[in-house]
């Protein structure tokens, strides 16, 4: 059961080791292309929303449900208000978030998506998510060197990590090995960030 929304709503970060080593950043261009029709675009974008607030509290953060509620398109409270609960409830379902007793513990990394809702995409997005999951192994030590770094400074020039991803698809690096070098990128930059 979810806390009362007119309440302070805390979003905590949920480690998982066996998940993280493998999930992708929910801004991650696989969130969009393989979870948009399960989650549906709202708990899409709320997982969006509070990936961004982890990046500036680390360790969890109130959120503010009338603020995301309203930039998400919907009513925070009163009778239209099940929108924006149906989609922390989805979040729930689908097991990319688990309740506490004030709000939320939300995955920071997604895991890849199931078989089960793999098999109901069409045939095009299930070819290419084999390109999404296969070992990054599969290309050079030079190339996976330089998919590392032109990650980090992509980071540290500002770019998010949307456009960071985006930009190793856009140069050629294998999906696979975008996202690892995606994660060693921000792994660094988080470390030292200290």
């Amino acid at each position: 059961m979810l806390a009362p929304l007119d309440q302070p709503f805390v979003v905590l970060p949920w480690h998982d080791p066996a998940v993280d080593p493998i999930g992708f950043d929910p801004r991650s261009r696989y969130l969009e292309l393989f979870w948009l029709s399960a989650l549906g675009p709202t708990t899409t974008l709320l997982l969006r929303r509070i990936a961004d607030g982890f990046d500036s509290f680390p360790d969890g953060f109130e959120l503010d449900v009338p603020g995301t509620a309203t930039c998400l398109g919907l009513q925070p409270s009163g009778p239209r208000s099940h929108a924006f609960t149906r989609a922390l409830e989805r979040s729930v379902l689908f097991g990319l978030a688990r309740t506490h007793s004030q709000g939320l513990v939300v995955r920071r990394r997604i895991p890849p998506i199931s078989q089960r809702y793999l098999s109901r995409l069409p045939e095009s997005l299930r070819e290419v998510h084999a390109d999404w999951v296969a070992p990054a192994a599969s290309i050079g030590e030079h190339e996976t060197w330089r998919a590392k770094v032109l990650a980090q400074a992509m980071l540290e020039a500002g770019d998010d990590h949307a456009t960071t991803e985006r930009q190793l698809l856009a140069v050629g690096v294998p999906p696979a090995a975008a996202v690892d070098a995606l994660r060693w990128a921000l792994d660094r930059t988080y470390a030292a960030a200290g």
